[in-house]
């Protein structure tokens, strides 16, 4: 029998909210991390990555715990971008969407003006989502205070140590002493992501780890396509024109390959838009913006450059070249079929790749069909 919401203790007015998004059965991730958490555990480390449902795993129990009638900040995510951060401010709000409670939730991180974030902050805010850039500079202007924060979220912890943010988290585990539950999540158990929760967390804190097999969103179709590297343009506008009007993602290893790539379907008619590393966040955020919009057909991204973003209704996903590691073909394979709904990942390879195939329908048990 398929655990509900409600059997695991969520909210009838949470489980209506997330009801209406098209969310109705919880994810493996979701139904092993909720019962934890709203028992009340200390401390736990969980493994989940993009596409997974980790946001309602973490999101639900978290509206479930806070005390709107107290003002101070009770429970504080951190996330490693700003795309990610508002991301997940997002969907703490639609889950609200029925609720009797009201919860004020904060987004914080760059990119925007911080005199605004700062006066925000001014009000009463029970939970705060922030990047931690942002966050130490908003705690440089005394603009928050983490004193009351009972909860602490790190949301794909691997990836702020990989940027570089050991020292910022050093320091919110530092102001955030008084805090009931630290909540890790994170893609990769690598010895660093070991180590800070070795340094941070409770020593009997309660681990996760999700069976590759499970890891994987149900509700897309995974198919692969032979072609040579001459070919694949020709191949993506072929396949685009059999779209119609249908949207999607092609994710590219390179800034240089997206450019060129975003260069060819431009040059072919299709509404394009590009997100590469050495865009600045106006431009990055330009293009985010038109792609919301409708207003552009493809988006072609790096992985870099697209962690964290969250568009609806993406029908399909190209992968121009495999990825380097199983982990970041379920990241970009996890940009469609999000909410309930059902899409494509189409991955592209060449001849002398297919054994590659074979390796991640093992990894992460799959069947990928062959589209001639």
């Amino acid at each position: 029998m398929t655990e509900t919401f409600s059997a695991m203790g969520v909210p009838d007015d949470l489980v209506e909210g997330i009801s209406a998004l098209g969310i109705h059965e919880p994810t493996p991730i979701q139904t092993k991390v909720i019962p934890l958490l709203l028992e009340d555990q200390s401390d736990l480390i969980a493994q989940a990555q993009t596409g997974t449902g980790k946001t309602a795993a973490f999101g639900l129990p978290l509206l479930t715990k806070v005390d709107p009638s107290k003002e101070g900040i009770q429970a504080l995510i951190v996330a490693p971008t700003r795309e990610l951060a508002k991301q997940i401010g997002k969907q703490l709000f639609r889950f609200t969407k029925f609720s009797k409670k009201k919860v004020f939730v904060e987004v914080t991180a760059g990119g925007d003006k911080i005199e605004i974030q700062a006066e925000r902050l001014q009000r009463p805010t029970q939970i705060v989502v922030a990047t931690p850039g942002r966050l130490m500079d908003l705690l440089e202007l005394n603009a928050l205070n983490l004193e009351s924060v009972q909860y602490l979220v790190l949301d794909e912890a691997d990836e702020m140590l990989s940027m570089g943010f050991r020292a910022e988290l050093a320091k919110i585990f530092k102001l955030t002493k008084r805090r009931r539950g630290t909540w890790l999540f994170s893609a990769t158990f690598q010895d660093k992501v070991k180590r800070l929760a070795a340094d941070n967390l409770s020593p009997d804190a309660r681990m996760l780890k999700v069976a590759k097999k499970e890891v994987v969103n149900r509700n897309i179709e995974h198919s692969f396509a032979v072609c040579s590297r001459e070919d694949k343009d020709e191949f993506i506008l072929d396949y685009l024109k059999s779209k119609g009007t249908q949207r999607g993602m092609i994710f590219v290893r390179t800034k240089a390959g997206a450019i060129r790539l975003g260069e060819v379907l431009r040059d072919a008619g299709v509404p394009v838009g590009v997100l590469q590393g050495d865009l600045s966040q106006r431009d990055r955020d330009k293009v985010m913006r038109i792609f919301k919009r409708k207003e552009s057909q493809v988006l072609v991204a790096t992985d870099v450059a697209a962690r964290g973003i969250d568009i609806e209704a993406l029908a399909f996903v190209i992968q121009h070249q495999l990825p380097d590691a199983g982990q970041y073909y379920t990241h970009r394979a996890g940009r469609t079929a999000r909410a309930g709904k059902r899409g494509v990942s189409l991955t592209l390879i060449e001849p002398k790749e297919r054994s590659k195939i074979t390796k991640l329908e093992q990894e992460l048990g799959l069947n990928f069909m062959l589209v001639e």
